[in-house]
């Protein structure tokens, strides 16, 4: 049984599912799927493409729908009878789904920790008690639940060291987009949802401004994640105080084709702090989020950095710029400072260097050790 309730996890669930299947082609898969687990095989009983809404506020907001949700599944596990229940990721939902079906007896496989390391520590009493095996994709994870107490981790790798391929060269980027090459490029990475959109996409246009009084002859580009994602930004920006020809430039679905060619970047903080690092782009770390959230959210927080690449480095080698420290001088300096050829260098090597524990082959390894556990 898998359940994967946001794309991220449909995406990490279809490739677990062809892993296991190349280890023992005779095992069947079903659950809470999305498209690429439908496309692999996965026999769906709750399509999650379908479930209205993803995230902490989110869910407590659709509490009655999904523990009708949790009630279905775990009807349809008893009836089943599945050797093992594989839950990834979407914590909210899948940590209490992880104590119902561990309580029908159920061996419970979690792929991808949540982020107990950095708010909600409290919830490691669940994972010990209600989760049999645990597969992180963070390497100091491991270390970390050992610490409390919980042996039952294992570090797969990070599929993002997998699955970060750019398709094109710098020179063909550069040709394709009609850039110039002789100039620099600041790649713009707002965020993947509308809030981080909205809140961090007025900051970097601020940037900008500043950027160009220096520097006009600085190309931006900034990073759409979907068609969806290109409207909003086009919608929210506003340079119209800009000459035409240097106008910011949105490129849709090619963010790693972006980051490759690019001399330097703004990413909010997520994964995409993760891919800028394999790809070795110098970055600068933002995020900014609404004052109400940020007072509520932030005494949970309990970690040095917010920046992935960062925590997986364990220490601070790329700046990071949150709520108010978040500005567009801020921001602006940064970047001239990772522009300059000395300081880019340093960078990228410093990204080499941590970027080497994040293990490639995670969903093999993952499916090794979940069929040895069936």
């Amino acid at each position: 049984m898998v359940v994967a309730g946001e794309p991220s996890g449909d995406g990490l669930g279809a490739k677990l599912v062809e892993e296991i299947r190349r280890i023992d082609p005779s095992i069947n898969f079903f659950g809470a799927a999305g498209p690429r687990m439908r496309a692999a095989g996965v026999d769906s009983v709750a399509d999650s493409d379908t479930w209205p809404v993803t995230g902490v506020a989110a869910v407590l907001l659709s509490v009655p729908e999904f523990i009708g949700r949790m009630r279905q599944l775990e009807s349809i596990a008893s009836a089943r009878n599945p050797a093992v229940v594989i839950l990834i990721d979407f914590p909210e939902f899948n940590l209490k789904l992880a104590k119902r079906l561990h309580e029908q007896g159920r061996k419970v496989v979690y792929y991808v920790s949540p982020q107990l390391w950095a708010w909600r520590k409290y919830r490691v009493h669940t994972i010990k008690k209600y989760v049999d095996l645990l597969l992180s994709i963070l390497p100091f994870e491991k270390k970390w639940y050992a610490e409390r107490g919980v042996d039952s981790v294992e570090y797969v790798g990070n599929p993002i060291a997998e699955n970060i391929h750019p398709t094109l060269s710098k020179a063909e980027f550069f040709k394709m987009h009609r850039l110039d090459q002789k100039r620099p490029l600041i790649a713009l990475l707002p965020g993947s949802r509308k809030k981080e959109i909205h809140y961090n996409l007025p900051v970097m246009q601020d940037a900008v401004r500043l950027m160009y009084e220096t520097d006009p002859t600085i190309q931006f580009v900034l990073a759409a994640a979907s068609d969806a994602n290109a409207d909003l930004i086009s919608k929210l920006m506003d340079l119209s105080d800009l000459p035409q020809k240097d106008r910011l430039r949105v490129i849709k679905l090619a963010t790693h084709d972006l980051l490759n060619a690019a001399d330097a970047a703004a990413v909010s903080s997520g994964t995409a702090t993760l891919e800028a690092g394999v790809i070795g782009t110098p970055m600068a770390i933002v995020y900014k989020m609404s004052k109400l959230d940020a007072m509520i959210l932030g005494p949970m927080v309990s970690v040095d950095h917010i920046g992935l690449i960062n925590l997986v480095a364990g220490k601070r080698i790329m700046a990071e710029f949150v709520q108010d420290d978040f500005t567009g001088k801020a921001l602006s300096d940064e970047l001239f400072r990772l522009l300059e050829p000395a300081t880019n260098r340093a960078c990228r090597e410093q990204l080499k260097v941590a970027t080497a524990s994040l293990n490639s082959g995670a969903s093999a390894k993952a499916a090794e050790l979940i069929v040895q556990l069936t």
